[in-house]
C-alpha cells in the first residue's frame, strides 16, 4: 500500500503542476518559437505514457531510496538530478538538431523539469513518510 500510495501521491503532484505549467507558461513560449508545428491538441496517449513511466522510473531511482534513508531532502536533491538529466537530454537533443529550438526554451524547460521533478519525489516521499511513519 505503501509504494502504490508513493506512485499515486507523485504522480498527482507531478502531473498537476505540469499541467498548469504547460499550460500558463511552456505552450506560450513554444508556440512563439515553433507556431505552427504544434498540434493543437497534445497527443495525450504519448504523453501519458511518458507519465506513467516517468514517476515510476523517479520512484524506482530516487523516491523509494530516499523514503528508506533519508527523506525529503534527498528525495529533492535526487529528483533535481533526475529531472535535469531527463529534460536537458530532451532539451539539448532538440538545441542541438532543430533549427526552430531556442536557448530561452532549453533554459526555462530545463529549469521547470529539474524543479518539478525534485519537488514532486520530495513531497511525495514527505506525505507517505507521514501516512505511514
Amino acid at each position: 500500500m505503501q509504494i502504490l500510495t508513493l506512485y499515486l501521491s507523485t504522480a498527482i503532484l507531478f502531473l498537476g503542476l505540469d499541467a498548469v505549467m504547460l499550460k500558463l507558461v511552456m505552450r506560450p513560449l513554444f508556440e512563439a518559437r515553433l507556431g505552427n508545428q504544434l498540434l493543437e491538441d497534445p497527443r495525450l496517449g504519448p504523453a501519458g505514457i511518458f507519465y506513467l513511466f516517468y514517476v515510476a522510473g523517479l520512484l524506482w531511482f530516487v523516491s523509494l531510496p530516499a523514503l528508506a534513508e533519508g527523506g525529503m531532502a534527498r528525495a529533492f536533491w535526487g529528483g533535481a538530478l533526475l529531472g535535469a538529466m531527463a529534460y536537458g537530454t530532451y532539451e539539448f537533443t532538440n538545441f542541438a538538431t532543430l533549427r526552430a529550438w531556442d536557448w530561452r526554451m532549453v533554459m526555462v524547460d530545463l529549469t521547470w523539469g529539474t524543479l518539478l521533478t525534485g519537488l514532486s519525489a520530495a513531497l511525495g516521499v514527505g506525505l507517505v513518510g507521514r501516512l505511514f511513519p
